[in-house]
């Protein structure tokens, strides 16, 4: 019998959780969380966790097991779910994994390379340049220590240039030298469920949710982790805004809108993230019925 990873992906804000765990609950499966802020057991409502119920309705994993200061990766994460993935199909053929995380995805489907861990304060040394000589300091270090990686790297984030700096310092290596060259080879099926909405409907859902977790107490939930603001996981929509708005840099109102539009602009990298996949398919979201005789049809062998 083959082994089957049914992949919910889409952006934020489109309702991945409702579908994922409709689908769960017809294949009777588990769901594995593939939202990568949705990791860390203090950020709640800002980042759209499922809610008691669905989470009691079916078994979810990777729904915050960590805390905001721990250290996490894609390549943990690709090494984490393999691993589950060998005891859930022991059970169960079908496992869902739904998520918008990209390179989360991406590194349980395609691979990831087999980077090294680095120590904190290697970390805290680039951030620290970062800091003092913005983001033209960085590119200059790469520039020196990498200059093939140099001329791929998005130049305008600074967390991809930090992150191959930490790696060059830490190996005494170029970043590149460590990048994967070829897919890994998967032992099971994947299917690629996309989903979709046209602009305007998505946003006013993105509009609308963040209202609602404004009426939940997000303000709140950001003033508890003011504290952490400097760690990577509360560089997050949501709460980068408020911490904003802590400082007196803005209104409380303009905060609100900035989540708005930056969780809008979210949306959109997401969808450019997975505009050149050639194995997803694309379905309105709200199309429940079209989606489920897919992935019926699609675990049987057939419709891909």
């Amino acid at each position: 019998m083959i082994n089957n990873l049914i992949v919910l992906l889409g952006p934020t804000g489109v309702g991945k959780t409702d579908i994922a765990v409709d689908l769960a609950q017809r294949f009777k499966c588990d769901i594995i969380s593939a939202d990568s802020r949705q990791f860390y057991r203090e950020l709640e409502i800002g980042t759209a966790v499922p809610s008691a119920e669905q989470l009691s309705s079916v078994s979810h994993h990777f729904i915050r097991f960590l805390s905001v200061d721990s250290y996490y990766s894609s390549s943990l994460y690709e090494r984490d779910v393999m691993n589950m993935l060998s005891g859930l199909f022991s059970k169960k053929n079908i496992v869902i994994m739904a998520g918008g995380s990209g390179m989360y995805i991406d590194a349980v489907c395609r691979g990831t390379d087999d980077i090294p861990d680095v120590e904190q304060e290697i970390r805290a040394k680039y951030n620290a340049m970062y800091l003092e000589s913005g983001i033209e300091g960085l590119r200059r270090a790469l520039r020196l220590l990498d200059p093939e990686h140099y001329n791929k790297v998005d130049l305008k984030n600074h967390k991809r240039i930090i992150r191959a700096l930490e790696i060059c310092e830490s190996t005494g290596r170029p970043y590149s030298s460590f990048l994967l060259k070829k897919r890994r080879d998967r032992d099971f099926r994947i299917i690629k469920i996309g989903l979709k909405r046209e602009r305007e409907e998505l946003y006013n859902r993105i509009n609308n949710r963040v209202d609602k977790m404004i009426s939940e107490g997000l303000e709140n939930e950001a003033r508890e982790l003011y504290i952490y603001k400097n760690l990577n996981a509360l560089n997050t929509v949501g709460y980068k805004e408020f911490f904003d708005f802590f400082e007196g840099l803005v209104s409380k109102d303009k905060a609100i809108d900035l989540i708005k539009r930056n969780s809008r602009r979210y949306a959109k990298r997401q969808m450019t993230w997975w505009a050149k996949d050639n194995e997803i398919h694309w379905f309105q979201a709200d199309k429940k019925d079209d989606i489920q005789r897919f992935a019926e049809a699609a675990v049987s062998g057939q419709g891909l």
